[in-house]
Formats: structure tokens, C-alpha cells, sequence
């Protein structure tokens, strides 16, 4: 697999900067260790094993809906850095927001973990 292209944490700044604008909540990191945690753990994943690039977004998601890096809009900020990634490497995530929501709250709730996110990922991306 080649290098993809990474999300860098000034653009999920802006992502989390947006959500809280669009959507409501309160703007900030709770935790810059964990918001870095969260960053580095698709790259640490492509370090130690042979991902594809919706492994690597599921582990930005999982990432960050778990480690709750932000005030607020941690799922919501997840989802479209995956969203994000998958499109800057050349995929588009299409699924009904009522589906984005359904398995963030599971995802976040631990029903699901980030192999599922990850096929999940898979079966809706064009």
C-alpha cells in the first residue's frame, strides 16, 4: 500500500471547529494528549500491519470517538475525519445520516469496535 495522505490536526481542528459552529456544543480540546493519541493511531497501524485506507479511517474514527479528545462533537468530528480521509484518497463515503448516526452512538457505546467500523466503511463506500 502507498503512503495515503493523513489528516493533519489543523484540519480536525477546523472539522471540530465546524461541527460545534453547524451543530451546537462547546468548542475546544479537553485533551491534547489524547487528541494527539487519536492522530497517531492510524499511522501506528500502517507501521505494524497491513491495513487498507478503510482500515486507516476506521482507526482515525475509533480514535476519536473513544479517546474523547474534545469538549464536545467528538463523534460527529470522528466521522467526518473519516469521511475525509476516505475522499482525499479517493473514496466517497455514501450512507444515510440516520446509519452515521446510529453507529457512532455504537461505535462510542461499545457495540461496535474498529474492525466493524472499518467493513462498515467498506460496504459504503463508492
Amino acid at each position: 500500500m502507498n503512503e495515503p495522505l493523513w489528516i493533519s490536526e489543523e484540519i480536525v481542528r477546523v472539522i471540530h471547529q465546524n461541527q460545534i459552529q453547524q451543530h451546537g456544543g462547546s468548542l475546544g480540546v479537553r485533551d491534547e494528549n489524547l487528541l494527539a493519541a487519536s492522530l497517531a493511531r492510524p499511522r501506528h497501524f500502517l507501521a505494524y500491519s497491513k491495513p487498507d485506507l478503510f482500515d486507516l479511517a476506521a482507526a482515525y474514527g475509533y480514535g476519536l470517538a473513544k479517546n474523547h479528545p474534545f469538549i464536545d462533537g467528538n463523534k460527529r468530528t470522528a466521522f467526518t475525519v473519516m469521511a475525509t480521509f476516505l475522499l482525499v484518497n479517493g473514496y466517497l463515503l455514501d450512507v444515510p445520516e440516520k446509519e452515521v448516526v446510529q453507529m457512532m452512538e455504537r461505535l462510542a457505546s461499545d457495540q461496535e469496535i474498529q474492525e466493524s467500523l472499518a467493513q462498515w466503511l467498506r460496504k459504503n463506500s463508492v
